[in-house]
């Protein structure tokens, strides 16, 4: 646990309806502060709360008369009521696509949609998580934000911290894409390259919150952790409302450390209990490359243990080849009625470029795996196509391009006339 004496806050109102640190294992409540593992079973903790209660048609409103961004559910977050009002990038409320080209292509009958995350303002879904920790460090009084990431992530960080006026320092595998590089380096923080895997990353990070180094860093994805996960409930917030407030039937997720996935269940469960949503059955599934697939492996084999794998896949996104929350990803796969599934980097590509030519979506390979998947579930009868099914994309295809330069070059070069574009066969 991070060697941290910052104190934790000191009233209710700066996390709104959050009231305690809840291990997922045992239970033990903690007050709310910058840790991210029980001090009784070494368990993760995560943000419990006391939601607003009464009429469900009036929470309703009062969400959709927010903003257009993930503070319109600032009742349902961790943040202050004045969090609006802050430096912060601003993100969520992206489109959700409805995918009838690609949905006649796949055999989907009973709607398909694209949750497509690649609008948001560092072009990936990471912004929604960053700027929910960004909000506790702030309340907190930590100086620097930091975090092991695999791309995206660093990015998000940088630029949340850019714009709230912090320092930010961010560690990276030193083989990632180039676009994510130069994206995480733009916003002038510091950027570090690790010799390793993500994992290697991410073990040095939680020696460096160990270390009088890091006193005051506020690492999103480690002692932030239980706040930086609650931003992607906003996913299932959303989907939900612009679905008409209606649950679909079928989610499919990437799964890098697998808490999206499980947040996103979370949320949906929430909304549930609040009666936002009327509850019935859905099913979740889970998205790996199969060349970093240790979900889906096990859930395969039927394990409740997720074995570690080395990554060697072009969806470095989702290259976490010790995912924290793999074991939860399994209890939700297998709890819904849903699987975990994965394709091999030929299809990741396959799929980016289906997606592209039927929705004119340019997903990141993160989002290739989620398509992918998607067809391969319903080819082997795991996914009932007359479900309503929505697929995410969580990042912009002009992040991953080498994953696609290859077989996305012009159709013809040729002279400037009429006669060289006849010879060429390109008129019609």
């Amino acid at each position: 646990m991070a060697a941290q004496t910052v104190a934790s806050a000191s009233t209710d109102s700066a996390f709104g309806p959050a009231s305690a640190l809840s291990c997922r294992e045992c239970g033990e409540r903690f007050p709310l502060a910058p840790l991210f593992a029980c001090e009784v079973c070494f368990g993760p903790l995560e943000v419990a709360y006391d939601l607003p209660g009464g009429d469900p048609e009036t929470l309703r409103k009062r969400i959709e008369s927010g903003p257009n961004n993930i503070w319109r559910y600032a009742p349902l977050l961790p943040v202050p009521a004045d969090v609006a009002a802050k430096p912060n990038l601003n993100p969520g409320f992206t489109k959700l696509v409805k995918a009838d080209n690609l949905a006649r292509e796949l055999g989907v009958t009973g709607g398909l949609h694209i949750k497509d995350d690649s609008g948001n303002p560092t072009h990936s879904f990471k912004d929604r998580v960053v700027a929910i920790a960004l909000e506790a460090a702030r309340t907190f009084g930590l100086t620097t934000l930091s975090c092991s990431s695999t791309g995206n992530l660093a990015g998000a960080v940088g630029a949340a911290a850019a714009r709230a006026g912090f320092r930010s320092c961010v560690f990276i595998p030193h083989d990632l894409e180039e676009g994510k590089v130069v994206m995480a380096a733009v916003y002038g923080g510091e950027l570090v390259g690790i010799e390793g895997t993500y994992d290697d990353v991410n073990r040095f990070c939680s020696e460096l919150i160990g270390d009088p180094i890091g006193e005051g860093w506020g690492f999103v994805n480690v002692n932030l952790r239980p706040y930086y996960g609650e931003g992607s409930k906003t996913l299932a917030y959303e989907i939900c409302e612009q679905l008409g407030w209606r649950l679909p039937d079928n989610i499919v997720i990437p799964i890098a450390s697998g808490s999206q996935l499980t947040k996103i269940d979370k949320g949906l469960q929430e909304l549930i209990k609040l009666g936002l949503v009327e509850e019935k059955p859905y099913r979740i599934y889970g998205a790996q490359a199969e060349g970093c697939s240790p979900v889906s492996t096990a859930f395969k084999a039927g394990h409740d243990v997720v074995r570690p794998q080395k990554p060697n896949t072009i969806a470095k996104s989702l290259a976490i080849g010790n995912p924290a929350d793999g074991p939860y990803v399994l209890d939700i796969a297998r709890r819904t009625g849903g699987a975990v599934e994965d394709v091999t980097d030929e299809q990741v590509v396959d799929a980016i470029k289906l997606l592209a030519r039927t929705e004119g979506i340019f997903a990141e390979t993160a989002g290739g795996v989620t398509v992918g998947v998607l067809r391969k579930l319903i080819e082997t009868g795991q996914l009932d196509p007359a479900g309503e099914t929505v697929v995410l994309n969580t990042g912009d295809g002009l992040k991953t391009l080498d994953a696609v330069a290859p077989t996305s070059r012009p159709t013809a070069t040729i002279r400037p006339s009429l006669d060289a574009f006849r010879a060429a066969g390109l008129a019609g």
